[in-house]
């Protein structure tokens, strides 16, 4: 990267526990014991205040895991960003193209692979899966464009699409992609129990975190903790889209 050409500056804003906007120009790569030829960067973590771990991971030509992500009692997804990626489990394989993805239920290991002549770009995700009695998730996948969106919130400017099932009480997270005409924007300002991490597909916005009004665009990274206030604009001429993990159908822990 050389010497800066200006002075030192980053739009991040970090806030343990409560939210956090981790901008592209920031990253640093981690090492990752299984990834080869990968540049990954971890992104939400419970160092953070998150329950979970996103990553943000760049698979050069050959880049792959073959010792497998995830083990016994958490759950793993990948999104794919960019390029052409081979997701597989013990027993299955996926080719995800961009909008493509794969959820791995706890103890069942994803393999990657990018089949691309250059670079790949995925989202990756893992959790302590909650059991509940009498029910279990599954292995999903599917690509975002072949998902009929909805309208959200009987808003017509905004749309949602949802990743895995919403019906099944085996699923204890979800991941959606929102995404917002411009000038579209929350119905409110909304403020819940359930955390976010959130990766900006395209656009740009303005983002209510904590009651404080932050430029968010394509590319950053957004953890919303539980309770914390949050809410957007889409600003611009491009739809502003993310998509984001949210934990689901379980009660609050005592």
């Amino acid at each position: 990267m050389g010497y800066p050409q200006d002075l030192l500056s980053n739009r991040s804003i970090i806030q343990h526990g409560k939210f956090a906007l981790i901008t592209p120009e920031g990253l640093v790569k981690n090492v990752i014991p299984g990834f080869e030829n990968c540049d990954i960067t971890i992104l939400g973590s419970p160092k953070l205040g998150a329950s979970f771990v996103d990553y943000i991971v760049t698979m050069h030509k050959g880049g792959m895991n073959t010792q497998g992500f995830g083990y016994e009692g958490v759950e793993t997804f990948v999104y794919c960003l960019e390029g052409q990626i081979k997701a597989s489990t013990d027993s299955e394989s996926f080719n995800l193209t961009e909008g493509g993805y794969l959820y791995c239920p706890p103890g069942e290991k994803m393999y990657l692979e990018n089949l691309a002549d250059g670079d790949s770009r995925c989202f990756l995700y893992k959790q302590k899966y909650r059991p509940l009695e009498g029910h279990k998730p599954y292995i999903v996948s599917g690509n975002t464009n072949d998902i009929e969106g909805q309208i959200y919130d009987d808003m017509e400017n905004v749309n949602l699409k949802d990743l895995l099932p919403t019906d099944d009480l085996g699923f204890d997270m979800n991941f959606h992609i929102l995404t917002f005409d411009p000038a579209a924007c929350h119905p409110f300002i909304e403020t819940h129990v359930q955390e976010h991490g959130a990766y900006l597909l395209s656009g740009e916005g303005m983002y209510n975190l904590d009651n404080k009004w932050i430029p968010v665009k394509k590319g950053d990274y957004i953890y919303m903790g539980p309770y914390c206030l949050q809410a957007c604009y889409a600003v611009g001429r491009e739809k502003l889209s993310y998509v984001y993990s949210k934990d689901c159908n379980r009660d609050a822990v005592l």
